[in-house]
Protein backbone atom coordinates (compact mmCIF):
# COMPACT_ATOMS: atom_id res chain seq x y z
CA UNK A 1 0.00 0.00 0.00
CA UNK A 2 2.92 2.25 0.98
CA UNK A 3 4.62 1.37 -2.70
CA UNK A 4 1.25 2.64 -4.28
CA UNK A 5 0.89 6.12 -2.59
CA UNK A 6 5.03 6.89 -2.73
CA UNK A 7 4.17 5.93 -6.73
CA UNK A 8 0.99 8.26 -7.04
CA UNK A 9 2.93 10.71 -5.24
CA UNK A 10 5.72 11.07 -7.98
CA UNK A 11 3.52 10.89 -10.60
CA UNK A 12 1.80 14.02 -9.68
CA UNK A 13 5.15 16.35 -8.44
CA UNK A 14 6.88 15.07 -11.62
CA UNK A 15 4.92 16.88 -14.39
CA UNK A 16 5.61 20.02 -11.56
CA UNK A 17 9.76 19.29 -11.63
CA UNK A 18 9.54 19.19 -15.05
CA UNK A 19 7.66 22.33 -15.52
CA UNK A 20 10.35 23.75 -12.96
CA UNK A 21 13.07 22.65 -14.75
CA UNK A 22 12.06 23.60 -18.29
CA UNK A 23 11.32 27.63 -17.11
CA UNK A 24 15.38 28.05 -15.31
CA UNK A 25 16.82 27.11 -18.94
CA UNK A 26 14.93 30.60 -20.32
CA UNK A 27 14.81 33.14 -17.30
CA UNK A 28 19.11 32.40 -17.74
CA UNK A 29 18.60 33.17 -21.78
CA UNK A 30 16.63 36.37 -20.75
CA UNK A 31 19.31 36.94 -18.07
CA UNK A 32 22.11 36.40 -20.44
CA UNK A 33 19.98 38.74 -23.29
CA UNK A 34 19.76 41.50 -20.81
CA UNK A 35 23.57 41.11 -20.01
CA UNK A 36 24.53 41.30 -23.72
CA UNK A 37 22.42 44.16 -24.60
CA UNK A 38 23.83 46.11 -21.50
CA UNK A 39 27.28 45.90 -22.77
CA UNK A 40 26.63 46.31 -26.06
CA UNK A 41 24.93 49.39 -25.29
CA UNK A 42 27.26 50.72 -22.97
CA UNK A 43 30.01 50.02 -25.77
CA UNK A 44 27.95 51.71 -28.49
CA UNK A 45 27.86 54.37 -25.85
CA UNK A 46 31.82 54.81 -25.80
CA UNK A 47 32.63 54.00 -29.60
CA UNK A 48 30.05 55.91 -31.63
CA UNK A 49 31.64 59.50 -30.50
CA UNK A 50 35.03 58.13 -31.79
CA UNK A 51 33.54 56.87 -34.77
CA UNK A 52 31.73 59.87 -35.38
CA UNK A 53 34.94 62.13 -34.57
CA UNK A 54 36.86 60.20 -37.45
CA UNK A 55 34.26 60.10 -40.23
CA UNK A 56 34.74 64.43 -39.13
CA UNK A 57 38.09 64.31 -39.94
CA UNK A 58 37.87 62.53 -43.26
CA UNK A 59 34.48 64.56 -44.65
CA UNK A 60 35.21 68.21 -46.52
CA UNK A 61 32.24 69.70 -44.77
CA UNK A 62 31.53 68.38 -41.27
CA UNK A 63 28.33 70.14 -41.26
CA UNK A 64 26.99 68.54 -44.24
CA UNK A 65 28.37 65.47 -43.49
CA UNK A 66 28.88 62.23 -45.82
CA UNK A 67 27.34 64.00 -48.62
CA UNK A 68 30.12 66.40 -49.17
CA UNK A 69 32.58 63.49 -49.70
CA UNK A 70 35.34 62.04 -48.05
CA UNK A 71 39.02 63.28 -48.10
CA UNK A 72 42.33 63.13 -46.73
CA UNK A 73 43.06 67.47 -46.85
CA UNK A 74 42.84 67.61 -43.55
CA UNK A 75 45.17 64.86 -42.19
CA UNK A 76 47.68 66.22 -44.80
CA UNK A 77 47.28 70.03 -43.54
CA UNK A 78 47.62 68.52 -39.32
CA UNK A 79 50.93 66.25 -40.08
CA UNK A 80 51.93 69.24 -42.41
CA UNK A 81 51.79 71.92 -39.33
CA UNK A 82 52.20 69.79 -36.64
CA UNK A 83 54.66 66.45 -37.79
CA UNK A 84 57.32 68.18 -35.10
CA UNK A 85 54.88 67.47 -32.36
CA UNK A 86 54.56 63.67 -33.64
CA UNK A 87 58.08 63.13 -33.18
CA UNK A 88 58.61 65.18 -29.99
CA UNK A 89 55.92 62.76 -28.43
CA UNK A 90 57.48 59.75 -29.77
CA UNK A 91 60.88 60.80 -28.39
CA UNK A 92 59.37 62.11 -24.86
CA UNK A 93 57.66 58.61 -24.60
CA UNK A 94 60.61 56.66 -25.57
CA UNK A 95 62.90 58.40 -23.13
CA UNK A 96 60.27 57.72 -20.71
CA UNK A 97 60.20 53.98 -21.39
CA UNK A 98 63.87 54.15 -20.82
CA UNK A 99 64.01 55.71 -17.82
CA UNK A 100 61.20 53.63 -16.59
CA UNK A 101 62.69 50.23 -17.41
CA UNK A 102 65.99 50.99 -16.09
CA UNK A 103 64.30 51.83 -12.56
CA UNK A 104 61.31 50.32 -12.54
CA UNK A 105 61.67 46.89 -12.79
CA UNK A 106 64.45 46.77 -10.01
CA UNK A 107 62.66 48.92 -7.51
CA UNK A 108 59.55 46.35 -8.28
CA UNK A 109 61.28 43.09 -7.57
CA UNK A 110 63.02 44.54 -4.59
CA UNK A 111 59.39 45.50 -3.20
CA UNK A 112 58.29 42.19 -4.11
CA UNK A 113 61.30 40.59 -2.45
CA UNK A 114 61.02 42.82 0.44
CA UNK A 115 58.04 42.45 3.56
CA UNK A 116 59.23 45.18 5.59
CA UNK A 117 57.58 48.34 6.47
CA UNK A 118 59.79 50.68 4.98
CA UNK A 119 59.13 48.81 1.64
CA UNK A 120 55.51 49.48 2.22
CA UNK A 121 56.04 53.27 3.14
CA UNK A 122 58.34 53.42 -0.14
CA UNK A 123 55.75 51.69 -2.53
CA UNK A 124 53.27 54.57 -1.01
CA UNK A 125 55.26 57.14 -1.77
CA UNK A 126 55.83 55.50 -5.42
CA UNK A 127 52.14 55.79 -5.91
CA UNK A 128 51.27 59.07 -4.72
CA UNK A 129 51.47 60.76 -8.13
CA UNK A 130 48.77 59.05 -9.10
CA UNK A 131 46.82 60.12 -6.06
CA UNK A 132 47.55 63.68 -7.24
CA UNK A 133 46.11 65.64 -9.79
CA UNK A 134 48.37 66.25 -13.16
CA UNK A 135 48.33 69.95 -12.56
CA UNK A 136 49.37 69.61 -8.93
CA UNK A 137 52.63 67.68 -9.71
CA UNK A 138 53.37 69.82 -12.60
CA UNK A 139 52.78 72.99 -10.30
CA UNK A 140 55.60 71.47 -7.78
CA UNK A 141 58.02 70.40 -10.52
CA UNK A 142 58.01 74.11 -11.76
CA UNK A 143 58.15 75.49 -7.93
CA UNK A 144 61.47 73.22 -7.54
CA UNK A 145 63.01 72.87 -11.11
CA UNK A 146 61.48 76.12 -12.66
CA UNK A 147 64.28 78.56 -12.08
CA UNK A 148 66.77 76.33 -14.27
CA UNK A 149 66.11 78.02 -17.38
CA UNK A 150 67.93 75.69 -20.20
CA UNK A 151 66.55 72.67 -18.07
CA UNK A 152 62.53 74.46 -17.84
CA UNK A 153 63.19 75.10 -22.09
CA UNK A 154 63.93 71.52 -22.86
CA UNK A 155 62.01 68.49 -23.61
CA UNK A 156 63.70 66.90 -20.36
CA UNK A 157 61.33 68.60 -18.34
CA UNK A 158 58.69 67.02 -19.92
CA UNK A 159 59.94 63.19 -19.67
CA UNK A 160 60.76 64.51 -15.69
CA UNK A 161 57.33 64.86 -15.66
CA UNK A 162 56.55 62.08 -17.54
CA UNK A 163 58.82 59.71 -15.30
CA UNK A 164 57.16 61.01 -11.81
CA UNK A 165 52.98 59.50 -13.44
CA UNK A 166 53.99 56.87 -14.76
CA UNK A 167 56.49 54.96 -13.15
CA UNK A 168 54.35 53.51 -10.47
CA UNK A 169 52.38 51.84 -13.54
CA UNK A 170 55.48 49.99 -14.06
CA UNK A 171 56.85 49.59 -10.65
CA UNK A 172 53.43 47.95 -9.73
CA UNK A 173 53.17 45.03 -12.90
CA UNK A 174 56.42 43.90 -11.95
CA UNK A 175 56.10 43.74 -8.25
CA UNK A 176 52.69 41.81 -9.08
CA UNK A 177 54.29 39.15 -11.19
CA UNK A 178 57.61 38.91 -9.00
CA UNK A 179 55.25 38.49 -6.20
CA UNK A 180 53.05 35.89 -7.70
CA UNK A 181 55.96 33.46 -8.83
CA UNK A 182 58.43 31.74 -6.45
CA UNK A 183 61.26 33.51 -7.15
CA UNK A 184 63.07 33.34 -3.98
CA UNK A 185 63.48 29.50 -4.17
CA UNK A 186 64.51 29.76 -7.61
CA UNK A 187 67.23 32.18 -6.92
CA UNK A 188 68.05 30.15 -3.77
CA UNK A 189 68.47 27.04 -6.19
CA UNK A 190 70.88 29.43 -8.79
CA UNK A 191 72.89 30.50 -5.70
CA UNK A 192 73.57 27.16 -4.46
CA UNK A 193 74.88 25.94 -7.95
CA UNK A 194 77.07 29.24 -7.74
CA UNK A 195 75.66 31.91 -9.28
CA UNK A 196 75.99 35.49 -8.40
CA UNK A 197 73.70 38.36 -7.93
CA UNK A 198 73.86 39.47 -11.74
CA UNK A 199 73.64 36.39 -13.18
CA UNK A 200 70.56 35.10 -10.90
CA UNK A 201 68.75 38.56 -11.83
CA UNK A 202 69.64 38.33 -15.45
CA UNK A 203 68.63 34.57 -15.76
CA UNK A 204 66.00 33.68 -13.57
CA UNK A 205 64.21 37.59 -12.63
CA UNK A 206 64.00 39.21 -15.63
CA UNK A 207 62.33 35.74 -17.73
CA UNK A 208 59.46 35.24 -15.07
CA UNK A 209 59.06 38.66 -15.15
CA UNK A 210 58.62 38.88 -18.65
CA UNK A 211 54.69 39.59 -18.52
CA UNK A 212 54.97 42.71 -15.84
CA UNK A 213 57.86 44.40 -17.83
CA UNK A 214 55.73 44.31 -21.11
CA UNK A 215 52.82 45.33 -19.56
CA UNK A 216 54.15 48.15 -17.51
CA UNK A 217 56.24 49.21 -20.91
CA UNK A 218 52.95 49.25 -22.54
CA UNK A 219 50.77 51.30 -20.01
CA UNK A 220 54.01 53.72 -19.77
CA UNK A 221 54.29 53.98 -23.34
CA UNK A 222 50.59 54.67 -23.97
CA UNK A 223 49.98 56.80 -20.66
CA UNK A 224 53.33 58.95 -22.14
CA UNK A 225 52.01 59.84 -25.74
CA UNK A 226 48.14 60.50 -24.14
CA UNK A 227 49.19 63.07 -21.50
CA UNK A 228 47.50 66.33 -21.24
CA UNK A 229 47.32 67.93 -17.87
CA UNK A 230 51.03 67.48 -16.76
CA UNK A 231 52.66 68.34 -20.05
CA UNK A 232 50.28 71.54 -20.36
CA UNK A 233 51.28 73.12 -17.22
CA UNK A 234 55.20 72.01 -18.22
CA UNK A 235 55.46 72.49 -22.21
CA UNK A 236 56.63 75.48 -24.04
CA UNK A 237 56.03 76.45 -27.33
CA UNK A 238 59.21 74.68 -28.61
CA UNK A 239 58.32 71.31 -26.77
CA UNK A 240 54.30 71.37 -27.59
CA UNK A 241 53.35 67.50 -27.45
CA UNK A 242 50.66 65.53 -29.31
CA UNK A 243 47.85 65.89 -26.47
CA UNK A 244 48.83 69.84 -26.21
CA UNK A 245 48.69 70.56 -29.88
CA UNK A 246 45.41 68.46 -30.20
CA UNK A 247 43.83 70.70 -27.54
CA UNK A 248 44.92 73.81 -29.35
CA UNK A 249 43.58 72.52 -32.77
CA UNK A 250 40.40 72.53 -31.17
CA UNK A 251 40.13 75.49 -29.76
CA UNK A 252 41.65 77.62 -32.12
CA UNK A 253 40.85 75.65 -35.93
CA UNK A 254 38.36 73.94 -37.78
CA UNK A 255 36.49 70.97 -36.07
CA UNK A 256 37.78 69.33 -38.87
CA UNK A 257 41.62 69.86 -38.13
CA UNK A 258 40.78 68.65 -34.80
CA UNK A 259 38.93 65.48 -35.66
CA UNK A 260 41.46 64.55 -38.27
CA UNK A 261 44.49 65.25 -35.25
CA UNK A 262 42.04 63.06 -33.33
CA UNK A 263 42.91 60.37 -36.02
CA UNK A 264 46.46 60.86 -35.96
CA UNK A 265 46.75 60.18 -32.16
CA UNK A 266 44.23 57.21 -32.98
CA UNK A 267 46.57 55.87 -35.01
CA UNK A 268 49.78 56.53 -32.74
CA UNK A 269 48.05 54.87 -29.90
CA UNK A 270 46.06 52.05 -30.89
CA UNK A 271 48.73 49.84 -32.22
CA UNK A 272 49.98 49.87 -28.66
CA UNK A 273 46.78 48.57 -27.41
CA UNK A 274 46.65 45.67 -29.81
CA UNK A 275 49.92 44.79 -29.24
CA UNK A 276 48.65 44.21 -25.49
CA UNK A 277 45.72 41.92 -26.34
CA UNK A 278 48.24 40.10 -29.03
CA UNK A 279 51.44 39.66 -26.61
CA UNK A 280 48.52 38.08 -24.29
CA UNK A 281 50.11 40.40 -20.97
CA UNK A 282 48.89 38.74 -17.88
CA UNK A 283 51.03 40.81 -15.31
CA UNK A 284 48.23 39.45 -12.60
CA UNK A 285 49.77 35.97 -13.48
CA UNK A 286 45.98 34.62 -13.26
CA UNK A 287 45.88 32.94 -16.66
CA UNK A 288 49.36 30.72 -16.15
CA UNK A 289 47.68 29.83 -12.64
CA UNK A 290 45.20 28.59 -14.63
CA UNK A 291 47.48 26.48 -17.21
CA UNK A 292 49.30 25.21 -14.63
CA UNK A 293 46.48 23.86 -12.85
CA UNK A 294 45.06 22.26 -15.92
CA UNK A 295 48.59 21.42 -16.96
CA UNK A 296 48.68 19.60 -13.47
CA UNK A 297 45.08 18.15 -13.74
CA UNK A 298 45.79 16.44 -17.21
CA UNK A 299 49.28 14.97 -15.56
CA UNK A 300 47.28 13.03 -13.23
CA UNK A 301 44.76 11.93 -15.42
CA UNK A 302 47.49 10.79 -17.55
CA UNK A 303 49.46 9.00 -15.21
CA UNK A 304 46.62 6.88 -13.60
CA UNK A 305 46.70 3.19 -14.14
CA UNK A 306 44.67 1.87 -17.78
CA UNK A 307 42.73 -1.07 -15.47
CA UNK A 308 41.46 1.68 -12.65
CA UNK A 309 37.69 1.52 -13.15
CA UNK A 310 36.00 5.08 -13.50
CA UNK A 311 33.22 5.83 -10.93
CA UNK A 312 30.51 6.00 -13.77
CA UNK A 313 31.40 2.13 -15.09
CA UNK A 314 31.09 0.55 -11.21
CA UNK A 315 27.50 -0.73 -11.45
CA UNK A 316 25.66 -2.15 -8.37
CA UNK A 317 23.88 -5.43 -8.66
Amino acid sequence: MNSITASARSAIHAPTSARSRLRMPATRTWLAAGQWLVTLLLCAFLIVPVVMSIMAGLTVNYFKGLSSGLTLRWLVEVWAQYHGSVWLSLEVAAATLLITLLTGVPAGYVLARSKTRLSRIVEECLVLPIALPGLASALALLVVYGGFTRFRMSAAFIVVGHVVFTLPFMVRAVAAICASSDLRTLEEGAASLGANFFQRFVTIVLPNARPGIVAGALAVLTLSIGEFNLTWMLHTPDTKTLPVGLADTYASLRIEIGSAYTILFFIMTMPLLVAMQWLGVDATGQRGAAKKRGGVAATKSASMPASTPSPESITTP
